[in-house]
């Protein structure tokens, strides 16, 4: 998981499975799409918001015809479904991500990047 995420996205992905979605970057698979389609190509990127970026992909539309795309963003709301490879372990990919988290926040807490709540406000230091 790309550590530029926000604490608000880590603190969604860190308590859904988007966190294995997280855990294909670099996998090809197929996003099957509310509007009938499908796209399969490799994962770039997954954000908490289920927002999926895939790249050299087959795009095939509701009537079948089938694009060949270099590129394609699609946002999450029109995620219908996201086939998980078989070769996918899915209990050693989540555990891997959440893994890539708590080290992502060590090395923040590490660098003072992280901001303690306290009764009087926020405090810089942990």
């Amino acid at each position: 998981m790309d550590m530029t995420h926000s604490i608000r996205e880590r603190t969604i992905a860190e308590n859904s499975l988007v966190i294995l979605l997280q855990g294909l970057q670099g996998q090809v698979t197929t996003v099957d799409l509310r509007d009938e389609s499908t796209a399969q190509g490799r994962v770039l990127n997954v954000d908490a918001f289920m927002n999926i970026r895939l790249e050299d992909v087959v795009y095939r539309d509701r009537r079948g015809l089938i694009k060949q795309l270099a590129d394609l963003f699609i946002t999450g709301r029109n995620v219908r479904y996201v086939h998980i490879p078989d070769s996918v372990d899915i209990m050693n990919t989540i555990k891997g991500q959440l893994d890539k988290i708590s080290r992502g926040l060590l090395q923040l807490r590490e660098d003072g990047d992280i901001y303690q709540q306290t009764k009087v406000g926020v405090k810089a230091s942990l």
